[in-house]
């Protein structure tokens, strides 16, 4: 079982990595300051282990991005009586936890001054707005004891575009590099980008979705998997423009999708689809930059 605040037992940790040497090495990312609020990854969905596992790699990579960040994971549909902690209940404990450092330290003859600023920033898990979602996260907030700074979500933004490219040259259907001579046989000439979350979702969707379009130089359009008829007739539509062969791309991270959504997406446009976005690298960083900026704090490696 795990922690709010680290990976279970025999999961890999992402360590922040060794210092390099020489004219050409990388700047060392900036530390958290001592007494930093939490940073607390609201997680969507129904809680699970592999959701849980999910998190806690995002958070491992953050921590990575940003050494000495207080993480915790928050399910919206979490249980305080599980292993799934409730994002009220991740933002109870955090003001409770500091709460109990400030009176140890006064107990220890230490000055301890009285706090300024939130006690968390909460970061939602999703790629880009679900109003849905963003509403139950905000009842959350309220239902807490703390005092907490939203973050937007983590797109649009070209490293999102970035992993749709990696899970679409993954699963055999774009080159990994336009630069490549050789030919992938099965890349689709025209990729759907399916996104749930309503019309807001499907315009910022469409955001990431002309920066892969570019990436790949083939038509990409957005549709709403949570409407029926949407994908189907987003690729009807590429088909009229000349697209012959079709992939759907997820614009999801993972536990904000229902089970079998995506296999019936993929049924009624007729089309293959790439993995969703998952663990990739970059959400990490995205999940760090989203957080110093709801704080005001130039965070340079979550930028690039």
């Amino acid at each position: 079982m795990s922690s709010p605040t680290g990976p279970a037992n025999g999961l890999p940790v992402r360590m922040p990595r060794p210092r390099q040497t020489g004219r050409h090495r990388r700047p060392e990312p900036a530390a958290a300051p001592e007494g930093a609020p939490a940073l607390v990854l609201a997680v969507p969905g129904a809680p699970s282990a592999s959701s849980r596992g999910l998190a806690e790699e995002i958070i491992s990579i953050g921590r990575s991005e940003l050494p000495g960040l207080d993480a915790r994971i928050g399910f919206i549909e979490g249980d305080d009586a599980s292993e799934f902690p409730s994002l009220s209940g991740a933002l109870t404990a955090v003001v409770s936890e500091r709460a109990a450092r400030a009176e140890f330290a006064r107990a220890a003859g230490h000055e301890v001054a009285a706090p300024t600023g939130p006690d968390a920033v909460v970061v939602p898990l999703l790629a880009g707005p679900d109003a849905d979602l963003l509403r139950r996260v905000r009842q959350a907030l309220m239902e807490s004891s703390a005092n907490v700074e939203l973050a937007d979500v983590l797109g649009p933004h070209p490293l999102l575009a970035e992993g749709l490219h990696v899970r679409l040259s993954e699963a055999g259907l774009a080159r990994a590099d336009r630069a490549r001579l050789f030919t992938v046989t099965t890349a689709a000439d025209g990729i759907v980008l399916a996104t749930t979350g309503g019309e807001e979702a499907v315009q910022a969707a469409g955001i990431t979705g002309m920066l892969l379009a570019a990436r790949l130089a083939v038509p990409v359009k957005a549709a709403a998997l949570d409407e029926e008829g949407s994908v189907a007739a987003v690729a009807e539509q590429l088909r009229r423009e000349g697209s012959t062969q079709l992939a759907l791309a997820p614009y999801l991270i993972g536990p904000e999708a229902t089970e079998g959504l995506l296999d019936t997406a993929c049924k009624e446009a007729g089309c293959a689809a790439a993995d969703v976005l998952g663990a990739y690298s970059a959400l990490g960083k995205l999940a760090v930059a989203q957080y110093s900026a709801a704080l005001g704090i130039t965070q340079g490696a979550a930028a690039h």
